[in-house]
């Protein structure tokens, strides 16, 4: 009864797996197709010929070089910035003491419930006042801290033993220096996870973007995938096999740093 039971949850399982799988099958069936059987009915699930050109013809239509060059430095920026900003502010609130450190950090998580459409409008006007439309600054400074990075690391944190930091204390270690030489390098799977959600959330980021520019040498790649797309027609073929390519770095990177992110959500104390 048992293992019929098991054998029940495993094909439930995978058919959920499936149904999960069936967006990207798609994306990379229709990148591989002709324009004609894209719109056929009742839709193909493979074309007759696969279409490899379609991924030459599709980076070449636009100048993809630079909207990898302005995604790749966006996004470093952003877990470049994250890993330190949301580091010291997480060392803060788990290590220091001040006065309204727990109301102030409550506050913190306050603002995980605005929605980010809401801070959109002020965030732009505060970019245009400064005079940053079209730069590099415009597109990552909004990303170079992030409140759920601050949770992780301080719930992370707060799983490292005190006697360590004591020790250095005694020995006339600084703040800063228990900070840099005790608390980061053991919180490496906390750090490799929150860098992969900065990586991702700036690589896929698609709004912010495409207000903050409008010259063409300044388009992130998910910009430019939208650019297939007019008022009356969308390229789908090409769009596809734009969209397949764009989104192999982040798989590329995820299996090779999926062990750190499972480590960093098992200690980072968000199971209570």
């Amino acid at each position: 009864m048992i293992k019929i039971r098991s054998i029940i949850v495993y094909l439930i399982l995978i058919i959920l797996a499936g149904t999960m799988l069936l967006p990207f099958l798609w994306m990379i069936s229709t990148a591989l197709m002709s324009d004609l059987e894209v719109y056929q009915f009742p839709p193909k699930i493979f074309p007759k010929v696969f279409r490899w050109s379609n991924f030459s013809e599709a980076l070449t239509m636009q100048p993809f070089g630079r909207y990898f060059i302005n995604t790749l430095i966006v996004s470093v920026a952003s877990v470049i910035g994250q890993l330190f900003f949301c580091s010291m502010a997480a060392y803060a609130f788990s290590r220091l003491r001040f006065r309204w450190r727990d109301k102030i950090f409550a506050t913190y998580l306050a603002t995980m419930m605005v929605p980010a459409i809401v801070t959109l409008i002020p965030a732009f006007l505060i970019i245009n006042v400064l005079g940053w439309m079209n730069t590099y600054w415009a597109l990552f400074t909004p990303t170079l801290s992030s409140v759920w990075g601050i949770f992780l690391l301080k719930q992370f944190f707060q799983t490292i033993p005190k006697d360590l930091e004591d020790a250095a204390r005694i020995d006339g270690a600084s703040e800063f220096t228990i900070y840099w030489r005790i608390v980061l390098p053991l919180s490496k799977p906390a750090l490799s996870t929150l860098a992969i959600f900065a990586f991702m959330g700036s690589w896929k980021d698609f709004l912010w973007p495409l207000i903050v520019t409008n010259r063409l040498d300044m388009r992130t790649l998910e910009v430019g995938i939208a650019g297939f797309s007019s008022m009356y027609s969308t390229d789908w073929t090409h769009q596809m096999a734009a969209a397949v390519v764009v989104l192999l770095p982040i798989v590329i990177i995820f299996i090779f740093a999926q062990k750190y992110f499972v480590r960093g959500i098992t200690f980072s104390g968000l199971k209570g």
